[in-house]
């Protein structure tokens, strides 16, 4: 992992600042951009290998690689069904059938992000590269900027 500068003040384009948003913990954690792809990068080719080596990506019936093209669409869904049993457990309170000392909603949500994973990895995808790139273009938005949000034409719910 990359190492985190110590001054907040100091932060180039390469660095972001994320707010820690947790109960009893007051502190602001330096990120730097530059980690993010290989970090990235390794989960997706963890998910990935697991879910090859599970046998998801083989045809049951033929035995033959499944190619990632024409099931895109089928896999999308079942990343969106992932956050829609997420927002269920959440609406509910619900805790984790599997992981009973989890909420469902973080596991659901984890199940999310396994599935893009995968994903990515099989269609060859530098996910860790465009996020970082898109974390940085976020920053730098002028509709993501609070006073822009909560005009009459921002971006609210």
């Amino acid at each position: 992992m990359s190492t985190r500068p110590t001054d907040s003040h100091t932060l180039d384009s390469n660095h972001m600042q994320i707010a820690q948003d947790k109960p009893g913990i007051d502190a602001t954690l330096a990120i730097t951009l530059a980690g993010i792809p290989d970090d990235t990068n390794a989960l997706v080719w963890a998910c990935h290998k697991l879910s090859r080596e599970s046998g998801w990506w083989t045809d049951p019936e033929t035995g033959e690689d499944i190619d990632p093209n024409p099931t895109f669409p089928t896999k999308l869904c079942l990343i969106h069904s992932e956050i829609s049993e997420a927002m269920e457990g959440h609406r509910k309170g619900l805790k984790d059938d599997h992981l009973p000392h989890r909420d469902m909603a973080e596991v659901e949500l984890a199940d999310a992000v396994i599935r893009i994973c995968d994903l990515a990895g099989a269609m060859g995808y530098d996910l860790g590269s465009a996020m970082a790139e898109k974390l940085a273009y976020n920053q730098q938005r002028a509709d993501h900027k609070l006073a822009n949000r909560a005009s009459d034409n921002g971006k609210k719910y």
